[in-house]
């Protein structure tokens, strides 16, 4: 086995391993043609925490190496993460607040609107935990 085909798991294995971290893991390759050699970099962001809104609506991390990520839920029921509402969705969120309460748990308030339609989701710590429709019973 080749050196550089050790370093790469290396790497995967320590990001695990720190917990609640991220990593960034950069890179050149060499590559050689009729034209020439041609030099390309790469890199790639991994977290060890699942992914969570930022206040633009984004998603922090596109890669999750946490051993707990699981495969996105079929419908937007409480305990799904915000990501995941989001990709649910199938659109950017209207607006996103995020606080923490006296607790100090992360609390984020995710708002869609549509024609005719509003929607509130509330998420502690990364989990949805009420959806409010204003105007349903």
């Amino acid at each position: 086995m080749g050196e550089e085909s050790v370093r790469l798991p290396v790497l995967f294995a320590c990001a695990v391993a720190l917990g609640g971290c991220s990593v960034d893991i950069g890179g050149f390759s060499f590559t050689q043609d009729s034209s020439g050699t041609r030099t390309s970099s790469v890199s790639a962001r991994a977290s060890t925490q699942e992914a969570m809104l930022s206040a633009d609506g984004s998603c922090t991390a596109d890669v999750s190496l946490d051993p707990s990520t699981r495969p996105l839920p079929k419908e937007i029921a409480l305990g799904i993460t915000e990501c995941e509402l989001v990709k649910l969705k199938g659109a950017p969120p209207t607006d996103v607040l995020i606080g923490e309460s006296g607790k100090g748990q992360r609390e984020v308030q995710v708002l869609y609107s549509e024609p005719g339609a509003r929607e509130i989701y509330m998420f502690t710590d990364n989990r949805l935990s009420r959806i409010n429709k204003p105007g349903q019973g």
